[in-house]
């Protein structure tokens, strides 16, 4: 169920210099998700050099379950064991998006389009910061919101402050 977070750990000696290959992990981990018939969400690194943290976010129809965070860890560790995009001791975390997930990247956007959300802006539009209605997508640098009265507001990525799923159960 969603929440769920298995996680590897790796240790290599500390004073290695740690050059990360986001974009190569994040293709890994793509292809991992894939061939387990999910969504590759996000990859996110946290942490500083003593304790990075690589999160990796997927999710499918229906959520995700305990085993596909703990097999997708598995796999994925033992990609990265051999390819050795990130040099260096590190946590890896595989977790579902959440109910209340923040949405930065367009794919984000894209994938959670149906759902309901808020997005607060950086500068107003018609004097108003925050709305909240009914993601429609992604397109041209523009985010798609439905709103409650059945307009469709559109926000450029750039003027997005913060922009959050809101759980519906």
């Amino acid at each position: 169920m969603a929440g769920c977070q298995p996680f590897n750990e790796r240790r290599i000696h500390p004073h290695l210099t740690m050059t990360v290959d986001l974009e190569k992990i994040e293709a890994i981990a793509e292809r991992v998700a894939a061939s387990e018939g999910l969504t590759l969400i996000d990859v996110e690194l946290k942490g500083g050099r003593s304790n990075p943290l690589l999160r990796v976010y997927i999710d499918k129809p229906g959520g995700v379950s305990h085993g596909d965070c703990a097999l997708v860890s598995e796999q994925l560790s033992a990609i990265l064991d051999v390819e050795d995009p990130f040099p260096g001791s590190y946590l890896l975390e595989v977790s579902s998006p959440g109910l209340d997930r923040q949405l930065v990247k367009p794919r984000e956007y894209r994938y959670f389009a149906g759902r309901r959300a808020r997005i607060v802006l950086r500068e107003p539009l018609e004097e108003k910061k925050v709305f909240e209605g009914r993601l429609v997508g992604f397109s041209g640098g523009r985010v798609q919101l439905g709103l409650d009265d059945d307009q469709v507001a559109e926000f450029e990525l750039s003027n997005i402050s913060k922009a959050r799923l809101l759980p519906e159960l």
